[in-house]
């Protein structure tokens, strides 16, 4: 690379990364990568109390960004902040249809120890590029990088720098930056420093090298398929600050896309001419709503009284009855039908009038010494289902007590001579 053009590259990354103030106009080039970075240690000097020199002040900032009489961005325009401690970062890539309009944008710093806030306006002033877009655009997928790390000016300008020495283009230019979360990715876990991955697109003016197109060969195809890493030769020159997933690179060649597009004739804007709008007349006539009125609600009335009816007919007029159902039935099925119920009611009428022998503890109990009967404590009518099998003996007047024998305590003195 000579001299005169790495001091073009050089010129090119810093005007592109010019820490512009709030405030004040910028001018980027559509399809160029356009960052503006929203210095804290710049707000800080806008929230009382003022620091005084030689303080130093570390409130937590946030800012807000928004297109102006608008509640959001552009849609080409983008807005980062990790934390209230570090820095906010606007970045896009212009479109060449806001070319020559100024995009005021408005940026609001909140102070989050004081809540105090601070307004000031960016004016993007869109210029067009001389050769937009660039013809070859190659996107690679960096792992090892988030978006904004790879916003600075010298992580940017080294990955440029590399794939210069790979793809050797007259012009080369940052067209645009995303995050991988922004294309569906994950967010990474919290180990061993891992991160988000980031999408980088650059344009050229000349053909993409050997080296970029290796990736598109067979045995490179069956390697990302078999989700492996592809040989790519040039890969040492990036590999000792970006790791690149080879297999989710895009090369995109301008010159060999067929355009789709057709020229739309626009017209005035006006409707043809149909005349003066005429009103209707106040004098119109009145409408009888009387048939209406019966079409709609008598005719179905009618169609359910005629199925009402029929249905009463089916149900109450063509019952068999049980007379007919004895006709139609053989003598045979009908003496048996008959013995089956006379049997059944005999073992009804026989379960009512069963016996049962009493208990032998309520037969009639005999005086043992006069011999008189003791009448039973049962009447006839008592229910025997209930009865106990055992009951309780009392003591009724004529029963006599049998002794019972008394047993005496020996003195320890009689037990002692043995007597």
């Amino acid at each position: 690379m000579s001299p005169a053009t790495t001091g073009t590259f050089l010129l090119t990354v810093y005007t592109l990364f010019s820490k512009v103030h709030s405030g004040r106009n910028v001018y980027p080039s559509a399809g160029v990568l356009f960052v503006h970075v929203l210095e804290r240690e710049y707000f800080k000097g806008e929230f009382p109390p003022y620091p005084k020199p030689g303080e130093v002040s570390n409130d937590p900032i946030t800012f807000n960004t928004n297109l102006m009489g608008y509640p959001g961005r552009p849609g080409w325009l983008r807005y980062i902040q990790r934390t209230p401690y570090s820095d906010g970062v606007l970045y896009g890539s212009p479109t060449a249809e806001n070319v020559g309009k100024p995009t005021i944008i408005e940026i609001t710093a909140h102070n989050r120890r004081t809540f105090e806030t601070a307004r000031h306006n960016l004016i993007i002033n869109i210029m067009s590029a001389e050769e937009f877009p660039l013809p070859y655009q190659a996107e690679f997928f960096i792992k090892n990088m988030n978006v904004e790390e790879m916003l600075a000016s010298e992580v940017l300008g080294d990955f440029l720098g590399a794939v210069k020495n790979v793809w050797r283009p007259e012009r080369l230019n940052a067209i645009n930056i995303t995050s991988a979360l922004d294309r569906g990715g994950r967010v990474p876990l919290p180990i061993n420093d891992m991160k988000e991955g980031v999408y980088v697109m650059v344009g050229a003016d000349v053909a993409f090298s050997s080296c970029l197109r290796e990736v598109e060969n067979p045995q490179n195809q069956l390697r990302c398929s078999q989700e492996m890493e592809p040989v790519i030769t040039c890969d040492k020159k990036f590999r000792t600050h970006f790791h690149i997933d080879w297999c989710k690179i895009s090369l995109v060649d301008k010159t060999k896309q067929v355009s789709t597009y057709q020229e739309v004739v626009r017209g005035e804007g006006i409707l043809p001419d149909g005349g003066e709008y005429k009103p209707p007349s106040d004098s119109l006539k009145s409408r009888d709503y009387y048939t209406d009125f019966l079409v709609t609600l008598a005719v179905p009335s009618a169609v359910a009284l005629v199925l009402f009816l029929i249905l009463a007919y089916i149900m109450c007029c063509r019952r068999e009855g049980v007379e007919k159902r004895d006709m139609q039935t053989p003598d045979i099925q009908l003496v048996h039908h008959s013995s089956i119920q006379k049997s059944t009611k005999e073992l009804r009428d026989m379960s009512k009038n069963r016996e049962i022998a009493w208990p032998l503890s309520t037969l009639p109990v005999f005086h043992p010494v006069t011999g008189e009967v003791i009448p039973s404590t049962h009447t006839d009518n008592y229910d025997s289902t209930n009865m106990p099998l055992m009951q309780a003996q009392q003591n009724l007047p004529h029963q006599t007590q049998i002794p019972q024998p008394q047993t005496t305590e020996l003195s320890p003195l009689l037990l002692l001579s043995g007597i």
